[in-house]
């Protein structure tokens, strides 16, 4: 997984990139949580999920918001932060143009900045939201949601509440044409300290049914 800089909107963006294994493997790019927070492309659930994307033959990324690490710029309330995952999507998609599909994952803060990228990239076709702050931030934008994924959550998160995320399930589910997955894990907190193994469980059984050929959900 070798260290990268890729060209931001607010100058460098540090990165690690698996590249694809294959013509037309797919591509996943990975998001971290909230800066403000100790959030890094090395929190453990970001390289969890970059680990299990490599592993299924995806060329993966992940990288350091603005002002993160060796990331130029500074902290942008989630404005500049998008903009940071779009310019590092535009740099997958032009080093492999013929991915056959795109995936997005984020955890916390970077599943609300990677919800908001799917709404403007419509190559898109899977996402997985872990722990999406749901009370903290406006996901109305998910009007109408244009790609299937799943939302896993923990039962016991004291920073996103399971009820304000089951709401935003509920919401996502009364549309058509997608299908949205949610996962409660029991007992985690919102870093899964001591459930990490069933989050996990639950990113690769989803993954497992979506990257199954006969798959309905496309």
């Amino acid at each position: 997984m070798p260290s990268i800089i890729i060209p931001g909107p607010e100058g460098r963006l540090e990165a690690r990139f698996s590249p694809p294994p294959r013509p037309r493997a797919p591509v996943a790019m990975i998001l971290h949580p909230h800066p403000q927070a100790g959030g890094t492309m090395n929190d453990r659930i970001t390289q969890e999920l970059y680990k299990t994307f490599v592993k299924r033959g995806f060329g993966v990324l992940r990288f350091n918001f603005r002002g993160v690490g060796r990331s130029e710029g500074e902290f942008d309330n989630g404005i500049g932060e998008l903009s940071d995952a779009a310019a590092a999507l535009d740099w997958v998609q032009n080093f492999h143009q013929e991915a056959e599909t795109t995936w997005i994952a984020g955890f916390s803060f970077g599943a609300w900045i990677g919800m908001q990228l799917l709404m403007r990239r419509p190559e898109i076709r899977g996402f997985i939201s872990i722990a999406p702050p749901a009370n903290m931030y406006d996901f109305s934008f998910l009007a109408p949601c244009p790609s299937s994924g799943i939302l896993i959550q923990g039962a016991g998160d004291e920073v996103v509440t399971p009820h304000a995320v089951q709401k935003l399930v509920d919401k996502l589910r009364t549309q058509k044409h997608i299908t949205i997955h949610h996962d409660e894990i029991p007992r985690a907190n919102h870093f899964f300290e001591n459930e990490q193994e069933m989050l996990m469980a639950s990113v690769n059984n989803y993954l497992n049914m979506r990257l199954d050929p006969d798959c309905p959900i496309k």
